[in-house]
C-alpha cells in the first residue's frame, strides 16, 4: 500500500487544528497514523513541521497531498 502525507483534523467544533501526518492512503481522514510530522493552526496561521521526518517519508515514497504541498511551499 502507498503512504500519503496529509492533514488530519483535530480539535473541537469551530476550533479546527490540523496535524500533518504520514498515513496509509486508504485510511480515514482521522484514522490511524503512521507518524505525526507537524501541525497547522489556521486561525493563527501557525505552521510547524519536522523537516527531517518529512524528508525521510519522501525518500520512502510517500505522496504529498496538495494542501500540505501548498503549506510547505510558503
Amino acid at each position: 500500500m502507498s503512504v500519503s502525507i496529509r492533514l488530519s483534523r483535530v480539535g473541537s467544533k469551530n476550533h479546527a487544528f490540523y496535524r500533518i501526518v504520514a498515513t496509509l492512503t486508504r485510511s480515514k481522514r482521522d484514522g490511524k497514523n503512521l507518524d505525526i510530522l507537524g501541525s497547522f493552526n489556521p486561525k493563527t496561521k501557525a505552521f510547524n513541521v519536522d523537516k527531517k521526518l518529512y524528508d525521510e517519508w519522501l525518500k520512502k515514497g510517500a505522496v504529498v497531498s496538495p494542501a500540505v504541498k501548498k503549506l510547505i511551499e510558503k
